[in-house]
């Protein structure tokens, strides 16, 4: 057997020539799913002016507890109400600001609005259910810092801080390719000795959740012509990405069509099940991988070794693979030469995550894989993990 690279000396060697993309200014409202360039800072302080976190009445603690009468009302949104006069209360809402001279809030639930007059029958804490001024960011602090992968709390936090754009590293390019006469179309009628194509959506349906945007190409049939053909389209590409046609059969014409058109092979086969016949070279700037054709094996390959290569080239600042910890319900038998990646259905216990493996682990079986809901990570060595073992998984989800 060949000498085949372990799963860190592969993904080290991946992530070592995936050098970040230039970046852009992006609109806030389409800058989700994107990779923040530079740190994001705030326009202004949050909140902007001492604001009231409940509906109530803004008092002087020290006139508490008494009968106040209301000798003004504000509403969020409305510009800062006169200074308190002694001696009486300002009815606030949520969000409204403080006028000065109040020091404390008296939520509704706690006092009795009569005739113009407010009854507080308990003392009022100093600065009770007041938001201060910047409380939550000061104008020119970071709001969200570089590497950081926008998600719907990060748009939140940058539209309150008053920031329209941001900047973020470009989308990487992808092309995505299958290989095989044998394949078609979902949808089709199938001739005997052929088989429905899920490659390339399910690779597209990886990348697409990474970042990237993903080009499909057409199915490449077994022919050399056909495969320089759909490798020169692919090739200006950030990223191709084929699936197929990577091992030592006849019809296997990846890696020699790719070495033609001047893709420098990096390395070829890792130490891992499913996936072991793995290729990845470099065009210029242009990553190229070669996933195997059985789908389970295409899966691992997109989700452990092209994701973090396309989170490197939007430089976030941990590119994976993301373990999470669980414990495997089952014992594991560890290979002693290939680290293994095992389908399960996860389950949320009192200890934490408990991992199943499913039945039906082979290459070929992606429906089977689609019950599962994480990729446990098992170890090369000797022996066995055994059940309640703390283990590492990816989220399938």
């Amino acid at each position: 057997m060949r000498d085949l690279l372990t799963f860190e000396e592969a993904l080290a060697c991946i992530l070592e020539r995936a050098q970040p993309l230039t970046s852009e200014l992006v609109p806030l409202e389409h800058a989700v799913g994107r990779v923040v360039a530079e740190p994001a800072r705030a326009r202004a302080d949050l909140p902007p002016f001492p604001s009231s976190a409940m509906d109530g009445f803004a008092v002087r603690g020290a006139e508490t507890p008494g009968m106040l009468p209301i000798s003004a009302r504000v509403a969020a949104g409305s510009p800062s109400a006169d200074p308190l006069e002694p001696g009486s209360a300002a009815a606030i809402a949520t969000g409204g600001a403080i006028p000065d001279g109040a020091d404390t809030i008296v939520p509704v639930e706690q006092a009795t609005e009569e005739a113009g007059r407010v009854r507080i029958t308990e003392p009022a804490r100093e600065a009770a259910h007041i938001r201060p001024r910047g409380g939550d960011v000061r104008e020119g602090e970071v709001v969200i810092s570089a590497g950081v992968r926008l998600g719907p709390a990060q748009i939140g936090a940058l539209a309150a801080s008053g920031i329209a754009e941001v900047r973020c590293a470009r989308r990487p390019r992808v092309c995505v390719l299958a290989t095989g006469s044998e394949l078609r179309a979902p949808g089709d009628t199938l001739e005997p000795g052929q088989i429905f194509e899920s490659n390339r959506p399910m690779i597209g349906a990886v990348l697409t959740a990474s970042g990237a945007s993903v080009e499909s190409l057409p199915v490449v049939r077994d022919d050399e012509s056909a495969h320089r053909t759909a490798f020169e389209r692919g090739l200006v590409a950030d990223v191709l990405v084929s699936s197929g046609g990577v091992s030592m059969g006849p019809h296997d014409l990846v890696r020699q069509v790719a070495a033609e058109l001047g893709v420098e092979e990096v390395f070829w086969g890792v130490a891992v099940k499913p996936g072991k016949p793995l290729s990845f070279g470099v065009r210029g700037e242009t990553l190229v991988f070669g996933l195997p054709g059985n789908p389970v094996s295409s899966l691992v390959g997109a989700l452990v070794f092209v994701r973090p290569a396309l989170n490197a080239l939007q430089d976030v600042a941990d590119p994976g693979p993301s373990f999470q910890v669980g414990r495997t319900r089952v014992s594991l038998r560890r290979n002693a030469h290939r680290d293994e990646f095992v389908r399960a259905r996860r389950e949320a216990t009192e200890d934490g995550v408990a991992l199943e493996p499913v039945t039906g682990q082979e290459s070929h079986m992606i429906v089977r894989a689609a019950s599962a809901e994480a990729l446990v990570h098992v170890p090369r060595g000797a022996g066995e993990i055994a059940a309640g073992g703390l283990v590492r998984y990816l989220d399938l989800a």
